[in-house]
């Protein structure tokens, strides 16, 4: 068994921090709160015993085993069964933990959405689990360098495990190998480490990005003009979606991408973007955006425009772009459920710490084909009462 970390210098997150962290328009362009930076780590962890404390990157997995584990999650083979029920926040397990373990969840900054999700759902593994969560994000955000210097401190001061929400593939593998040498499992989110680590879950993005293009291919019914909205450069998961969109979209000679420029997975970015493309574009009919936040600024200079029938979707499912097509406003998104998939990451690590089990595969995607993971105005409605990982 291979077992890696990914470290990086940054600083702890509290468990009030991270629940009150907001940014600007609720998206990812918002200024953090709460959050100093640091030369080092400053440590708030949380304990389950009390109120436990406790979008996304580029490279490729060199993983030999990733491509059939896929394969088994996505309807082509049989799925996992999972030590967790549910997903979002109604994600369960009946693991708990045999000793106070110390798990310390890394994310890559402290205000995007998806990212305050993946630090709730470690926080509420620890409360339903029985460990301690320690819950981390870089001072200055984005930053895989701060990243492998936290997880060098905390191998350093101990900890049992790692829930890796990973800037780069490659820039993590310093720290991950550093805790391969310390015997300490890592799970990597969404965007794996350049080497297989104990576990790999979330989704694969390459796959979000194909799921959405083709909804949104038929919806047009196989015609039209098309805006699309990048993430962050460089960012791999933003690169991943992007492939997948364009990998899509080739195959319709009827359906011509216009112009593919980045708004950076921010809200105010995506607004000002989309608005100067439809000065020249003006007869769109579709903008596919890389994240919610962009998707929710895509909207706001097409309705500014007077612009009518454009459809409109996004990823992550977050909490505006939720009501967003529940309004009508946006035509899809993709449920990445972060709250869930920490959830299920923290859960594998119990049970290995608990007993030595590992993963029955590398990468165990989630959501899965089974969860319907795609939103529309079909299921939004069940999706925010009964699903909705931001709640």
């Amino acid at each position: 068994m291979k077992k890696k970390v990914a470290c990086l210098l940054a600083i702890m997150l509290s468990a009030s921090t991270l629940f009150g962290c907001a940014s600007e328009n609720g998206g990812s362009d918002a200024k953090s709160t709460g959050t100093s930076a640091a030369s080092g780590v400053s440590s708030a962890s949380s304990s389950s015993g009390a109120s436990s404390g406790s979008d996304s990157t580029e490279g490729t997995s060199a993983s030999s085993k990733s491509d059939s584990a896929a394969a088994g999650q996505t309807g082509t083979g049989t799925e996992v069964e999972l030590p967790t029920t549910g997903i979002g926040t109604q994600i369960t397990t009946e693991l708990k933990a045999k000793e106070g373990y110390k798990i310390a969840c890394i994310v890559k900054n402290s205000t995007n959405p998806y990212m305050v999700g993946c630090i709730n759902g470690v926080k509420k593994a620890a409360e339903d689990m029985g460990f301690e969560a320690i819950t981390m994000a870089p001072s200055t955000n984005d930053s895989v360098e701060e990243q492998v210097k936290i997880m060098e401190d905390l191998i350093e001061t101990g900890v049992d495990g790692f829930v890796l929400v990973p800037v780069d593939s490659n820039g993590i593998m310093p720290g991950v190998r550093k805790a391969e040498e310390a015997g300490i499992p890592v799970v990597c989110i969404g965007t794996p480490a350049a080497e297989e680590t104990f576990l790999r879950t979330g989704v694969d993005y390459t796959e979000t990005g194909r799921v959405i293009a083709k909804r949104v291919a038929e919806q047009l019914e196989d015609k039209g003009k098309v805006i699309i909205l990048e993430g962050p450069p460089g960012a791999q998961n933003a690169i991943e979606r992007l492939n997948g969109i364009n990998e899509v979209l080739d195959q319709y000679p009827d359906i011509e991408v216009v112009a593919s420029q980045t708004a950076n997975f921010k809200r105010t970015e995506g607004m000002n973007v989309t608005e100067n493309l439809i000065q020249k574009y003006k007869d769109i009919s579709a903008v596919i955006a890389c994240n919610d936040e962009s998707a929710l600024g895509a909207y706001q200079a097409i309705k500014a425009a007077g612009m009518e029938n454009v459809l409109i979707a996004g990823f992550d499912g977050n909490q505006d772009g939720s009501a967003a097509i529940q309004s009508g406003e946006l035509f899809a998104s993709y449920n990445t459920d972060p709250f869930g998939s920490c959830y299920v990451a923290s859960a594998y690590l119990v049970r290995y710490l608990n007993d030595g089990t590992e993963p029955e595969q590398y990468f165990i995607p989630f959501p899965s084909e089974r969860d319907d993971p795609v939103i529309t105005s079909e299921n939004v409605d069940n999706y925010i009462e009964n699903i909705a990982w931001w709640k």
